[in-house]
């Protein structure tokens, strides 16, 4: 039995431990929900099993959301689900932030248009409004049922 709370104990806490990511990108970062209200720079990491989005306000960092099998911020790690559930809103399919941030389709896919330089989403029924967009400049997400707006821009060098 020890083993096991041992085992369950490490996997927990290697949720947050320092990872190695081989691509970071600096981004302007909208994020506007109950929880969470910021618009300034990130630093979007991100390798192919963890994405961390680290928020800068004035050039100091107050955030660090670090995405893999659970999301950690700064009051802790939790599931997908249960952040969906605390930040965003609790229909959210797991995937959803993590999605946003590497500019993938939501929702399995559901209702996606192809662009000539992306694609479009747009999900609607009684629980969600949704108007997703990716483009080579970035993704805009936005919620209206639900007051939530994502948007990750690059910064033109």
């Amino acid at each position: 039995m020890k083993y096991i709370l041992l085992i369950f104990t490490l996997l927990f806490f290697s949720a947050c431990s320092i990872k190695n990511y081989e691509h970071t990108q600096t981004k302007i970062i909208t994020i506007k929900s109950p929880k969470i209200k910021f618009s300034d720079v990130g630093y979007l990491r991100n390798s192919d099993k963890s994405i961390e989005l680290e928020l800068f306000m004035a050039g100091k960092s107050i955030e660090k959301i670090a995405i893999n099998h659970l999301i950690c911020v700064s009051g802790g790690c939790m599931s997908k689900s249960s952040f969906n559930k605390e930040y965003l809103n609790a229909v959210y399919p797991d995937d959803t932030l993590q999605n946003i941030l590497l500019s993938r389709a939501i929702y399995d896919g559901e209702n996606l248009s192809k662009t000539e330089n992306g694609f479009t989403q747009k999900i609607q029924d009684e629980d969600v409004d949704i108007s997703y967009r990716v483009e080579p400049e970035g993704v805009f997400f936005k919620d209206r049922k639900n007051s939530i707006i994502f948007n990750v821009k690059d910064i033109d060098e």
